[in-house]
């Protein structure tokens, strides 16, 4: 049992390695969200929600995720006492509809102070890892053709990642699958390589790029049309060998059911910010489990916090295209003690109670906003 007994927030801007293009917006810095939960058992639990170019990704800004806790959520939860992850999910849900970004900063601030206080890793509160290192590829994305082939061959000859990910969307068709197969061509045919379009094409034009995509052998293509064409989803999982990685048309357990159902075939990308939380992710990993749907690492480009709460998660179930969690890699800074293990095209699951993370509190008072 945990009693809450205060939560303070901060807003984190970490300037990013190098222009990051994506089909809504161009990053040079990423905003992390943290929230540290100090518990009247002694242990304090720390937790990140991080989005994606303010609020041109989704209806979740970095000031909003802040405002949602500190106004509403954290004084309902003040003074709680919970048995589990479970039963403060149930608390959050039934007061504050959505706001999942907010609330799985909570939920893993929360796993973090109980797997501290039990002394146990947060997978073991999950269901126990099944592995300790993962793979995780690098996403590819200057928006230069030239410097992304040079950026891929320098990963590959240093050993560090043997799949790359493509963000196209935000120019012509006809560019962006120049783009994807110059890049493929390149790299070469043992190189894995994976296409997010991010919502950028209508039903129409996806039918086009899946066609020209699968054809330069591109191994898995993300998200082509917008989250709500759900039919259009399953209709291109159905027309097209190259496998459909459905992103942000999949983002609870019903969603998920509601695609399988419909004949969807592919896979799941997880996310524990739009599920609200590493537990309610898992919800979703079952559901796909059951239906035979394949699984997905995602990331919202979190830092070490957020991206250790996924590893957690992700560890625990059988992920069949591996994971993207590289977000520390692309900042120029993090406000943790130890960097996470990234090698050989895998990350390493920390071991200690809790997240098994570290807070650099001369960072965090650096980086946070004033």
């Amino acid at each position: 049992m945990l009693t809450i007994e205060s939560l303070t927030c901060w807003l984190v801007d970490i300037p990013t390695i190098r222009p990051h293009k994506l089909s809504m917006a161009t990053m040079g810095c990423q905003t992390l969200t943290l929230v540290r939960m100090q518990c009247a058992q002694g242990v304090v639990g720390w937790g990140e929600a991080t989005t994606i170019g303010g609020l041109s990704y989704g209806a979740e800004s970095p000031e909003a995720i802040r405002s949602a806790i500190e106004t509403y959520l954290a004084p309902l939860l003040r003074g709680q006492t919970f048995s589990g992850v479970a039963a403060l999910a149930d608390k959050m849900n039934a007061s504050v509809k959505g706001n999942t970004f907010a609330k799985s900063a909570l939920e893993t601030a929360f796993l973090d102070a109980q797997g501290k206080l039990l002394g146990l890793p947060v997978s073991a509160l999950l269901g126990g890892a099944i592995t300790d290192r993962l793979p995780v590829l690098w996403t590819l994305a200057s928006g230069d053709t030239d410097k992304d082939i040079e950026e891929g061959k320098r990963l590959l000859a240093e050993g560090r990642h043997d799949t790359f990910k493509l963000k196209i969307g935000a120019r012509s068709l006809k560019t962006d699958i120049q783009h994807a197969l110059a890049i493929k061509a390149a790299l070469g045919d043992g190189v894995s390589i994976l296409v997010d379009v991010n919502q950028a094409w209508d039903f129409t034009t996806a039918v086009k790029g899946m066609s020209a995509l699968q054809a330069g052998g591109i191994d898995l293509v993300e998200q082509p049309t917008p989250l709500w064409d759900r039919q259009g989803l399953i209709t291109l999982s159905q027309r097209f060998e190259v496998p459909i990685l459905a992103d942000e048309a999949v983002a609870t357990s019903h969603d998920g059911f509601a695609l399988a159902h419909g004949g969807f075939s592919g896979a799941y990308a997880l996310k524990i910010a739009k599920a609200g939380g590493p537990a309610q992710a898992l919800k979703l990993a079952h559901v796909a489990q059951a239906a035979g749907v394949a699984l997905y690492g995602g990331t919202m480009l979190e830092g070490t916090l957020g991206t250790v709460a996924s590893l957690h998660a992700w560890s625990t179930v059988r992920m069949q295209w591996g994971t993207e969690m590289f977000g520390p890699l692309l900042l120029k800074d993090d406000i943790v003690v130890t960097p996470l293990d990234f090698s050989q095209g895998q990350v390493s699951l920390p071991q200690g109670p809790g997240l098994g993370v570290e807070i650099d509190f001369d960072k965090l008072r650096y980086y946070a906003r004033h």
